[in-house]
C-alpha cells in the first residue's frame, strides 16, 4: 500500500513511504522517528489550517537546510517557502538566497541566514513572515549533514552536473565533479550541494543543486524494498530533522495534498548584490518583495 510520494519535503516523503508495506515493525520505527523529529513551536496569533480530508485548506511550510556541526548552532544555508493548495492542486517552492538583507526582529539588519543562528526556527519563521507578508504554518529543519546519511541510505543518487570542478574542501577534498550525469555517494552529494564559489551562478546554482539532490533522494526512496534501508533512512531523519509537524499531520498531508505534486512551480527571489563594509549582501527591491508576496498569497487562497 505504498502511497504516492508528495513533494520535495524529504522527511514527509520518506516517512510516508516507510509506513506502507511492512506492517507493525516499521510502524513502530516510524513513530519513534517522528517523535524524535517533533519540536513544537509557538505561532504568534496564528492557527494552522485543518489538514483533514473533509476540508483541507492551503498550507505554508518553511524548509530550512542548516549547516550545523558539532558545538555550532549553525546558520540556514538553504531557505525555501513552500505553499500547497489542494483545491488548485498546485505547489510553489520559493527559494530565498542566504545572503538576502533583512531586518531580524530584535537584532537589526543582517543576512537572512543569521535569523536561525540568533533564534532557531522561531526567529527564522518570524523574519521570513515579515519578508514575505504571509503566515507560516509549519517548519522543517534539515541538518545538511543528514543529506549524506540519506543519500547513503538510499544507495546513492544520480544528478546532472553542469559545472566542471574539483572539491577543495566542502566535504570530499580532491573529488572531481565532471559535467554530465554523476552517481554520488553521501559525502560526494554533500560536497555537491555545498559548493558555490566555483559556480558562476553562486547561490542560485547551489540552491538548484540542493533541490536536485532532495528530489533524487525522494525518488530513490519511493523504490526501496529493503527494511534495512528504511531503518537507515528513519535513523538519519530522527537524528537530523526537526519539525512542528506531527505524524498525523504528515499522514494527512500525504493523503489530502498529494495531487499538488503534479503542478509544481519553482521561483528564486531576484535581486542584486553589493559589498558593504567588507560584507556581501543580496538586496531585494520592494517591487520584488511585493511580487513574491502576491505569488504566495495567491496560492494560499481558494477561488
Amino acid at each position: 500500500m505504498k502511497k504516492k510520494l508528495l513533494f520535495i519535503l524529504v522527511p514527509i516523503a520518506v516517512i510516508i513511504v516507510a509506513i506502507g508495506g511492512y506492517g507493525f515493525y516499521l510502524w513502530n520505527s516510524v513513530q519513534t522517528a517522528a517523535t524524535k523529529m517533533h519540536v513544537d513551536i509557538k505561532l504568534k496569533n496564528h492557527t494552522p489550517p485543518k489538514l483533514t480530508s473533509s476540508a483541507p485548506q492551503p498550507i505554508s511550510i518553511l524548509l530550512l537546510g542548516v549547516d550545523e556541526r558539532t558545538n555550532d548552532v549553525g546558520r540556514s544555508d538553504s531557505t525555501m517557502v513552500v505553499t500547497v493548495n489542494p483545491e488548485k492542486q498546485k505547489m510553489q517552492i520559493v527559494s530565498i538566497p542566504r545572503d538576502t538583507q533583512v531586518t531580524i526582529p530584535g537584532r537589526g539588519v543582517h543576512k537572512i541566514n543569521a535569523a536561525y543562528a540568533y533564534g532557531g526556527p522561531a526567529l527564522s519563521m518570524q523574519t521570513i513572515e515579515n519578508f514575505t507578508g504571509i503566515k507560516l504554518d509549519y517548519y522543517i529543519r534539515i541538518n545538511m549533514e543528514a543529506l549524506s546519511a540519506l543519500v547513503d541510505a538510499v544507495g546513492g543518487v544520480t544528478v546532472y552536473n553542469t559545472v566542471d570542478w574539483t572539491d577543495e574542501g566542502y566535504y570530499k577534498k580532491g573529488f572531481h565533479y565532471t559535467k554530465g550525469n554523476l552517481t554520488l555517494n553521501g559525502p560526494e552529494a554533500l560536497g555537491y550541494v555545498r559548493m558555490r564559489h566555483e559556480d558562476p551562478n553562486g547561490d542560485f546554482g547551489r540552491n538548484q543543486r540542493q533541490r536536485e539532490v532532495l528530489t533524487a533522494i525522494m525518488n530513490k526512496a519511493a523504490k526501496i524494498q529493503s527494511i534495512g534501508s528504511y531503518t537507515k533512512i528513519l535513523a538519519a531523519l530522527g537524528n537530523n530533522v526537526k519539525t512542528n509537524l506531527t505524524l498525523d499531520d504528515m499522514k494527512n498531508i500525504a493523503s489530502n495534498y498529494r495531487d499538488a505534486r503534479s503542478n509544481v512551480q519553482e521561483y528564486e527571489v531576484q535581486g542584486t548584490g553589493s559589498t558593504e563594509g567588507g560584507v556581501y549582501f543580496f538586496h531585494v527591491s520592494d517591487q520584488e518583495k511585493q511580487k513574491v508576496s502576491n505569488m504566495l498569497k495567491d496560492n494560499l487562497s481558494n477561488g
